[in-house]
């Protein structure tokens, strides 16, 4: 059974920065695409960040230059370094991980519990 532990949310204010862990149990032999999402209430859940098995990363329009997405498959982690944190990047953000082509539109089929982030 795969699992998609976050930890690292919390609380901070305009400009400041936080660092999201994900603890994964999937088989990392097969390295698959993982990812962070995000969700705010009444809006769709939306992908920020991606990166495959070999380290190629994608990010929304919206992070780019601002977050960090890396992995480490040695220690099934999935880490996403934010900064310069705005209001706006308020929401409660999920590991994710899939199949496939990695990219910000993968099926991705595997979800965490979320770990809220909110920004003052």
């Amino acid at each position: 059974d795969v699992q998609l532990v976050e930890s690292g949310g919390g609380s901070v204010q305009a400009g400041g920065s936080l660092r999201l862990s994900c603890a994964a149990s999937i088989d990392t032999i097969r390295r698959p695409c993982m990812a962070w999402a995000r969700q705010t209430p009444g809006q769709e859940r939306e992908v920020v960040a991606s990166i495959d098995g070999d380290g190629r990363t994608t990010y929304a329009d919206a992070v780019k230059g601002l977050f960090t997405i890396s992995r480490d498959n040695a220690k099934n982690t999935l880490v996403l370094e934010m900064h310069s944190l705005k209001p706006e990047d308020t929401a409660m953000y999920y590991c994710t991980a899939g199949w496939g082509y990695c990219d910000l539109q993968t099926d991705f089929i595997y979800w965490g519990q979320g770990t809220q982030v909110t920004v003052s």
